[in-house]
């Protein structure tokens, strides 16, 4: 669900920088060959991903789950001129199509995808983070979040997609609905979480955004 009228959505974007030619070209094939495309970021996010990223300047950007790198190259927009950005996914089908992308991009160097889960990886990283950015299996976004605060700098930021979940965060779950509960449970946890200053941003399906302390 996007919570923007669709309208205004299309106004805003007339009126915001345009995506690049090697992004418009990701976005159109991942709606043309790839299962689920409303995973992908898309312009008006990746906009405000893009943005956030310039603004920070980060040194060092994790991203859990890249699917077809979109907003991958879009926070890659902000590094700073020795930057690294990490983007992890276990999905394997997309792997060509994401080195593809990347390797076409200016920040081919900058980027390193890891095709592994996301769970394993994150503890072996050996690296003080300015961004993260969370956009994976909703089931884990605790896990995710208590895995990388420790490891993000003071000052820096956290994102987490899709925390509206269409909605229904908003409504009693299904017990057998084990994203909404997850979802309801980390929205809660992040906003009583005093090592971390947050805002929940209702922009497509939802957006947290938090600074640590």
């Amino acid at each position: 669900m996007d919570f923007i009228d669709p309208s205004i959505e299309a106004y805003a974007l007339e009126h915001s920088e345009k995506e690049s030619d090697l992004l418009f070209n990701l976005n159109r094939q991942t709606h043309l060959k790839v299962l689920q495309p409303r995973m992908l970021s898309g312009h008006l996010q990746g906009r405000i991903l893009s943005f956030l990223s310039s603004a920070i300047k980060p040194k060092n950007i994790l991203e859990i789950g890249t699917y077809t790198g979109y907003s991958a190259l879009c926070m890659a927009e902000g590094l700073s001129k020795n930057g690294k950005l990490v983007t992890i996914d276990k999905n394997i089908e997309l792997e060509t199509m994401v080195k593809k992308y990347i390797n076409d991009s200016s920040y081919k160097n900058q980027i390193e995808f890891i095709n592994a889960n996301a769970i394993d990886v994150i503890p072996t990283l050996n690296l003080e983070w300015d961004l993260v950015f969370i956009d994976a299996d909703k089931e884990n976004y605790i896990n995710y979040f208590d895995l990388v605060i420790d490891q993000v700098k003071k000052g820096g930021w956290i994102i987490a997609d899709n925390v509206l979940w269409s909605g229904k965060v908003l409504e009693e779950p299904d017990k057998k609905d084990k994203e909404t509960i997850i979802l309801q449970k980390f929205n809660e946890k992040v906003n009583q979480d005093s090592r971390v200053r947050n805002v929940l941003f209702p922009v497509r399906d939802g957006m947290m955004l938090m600074i640590k302390n």
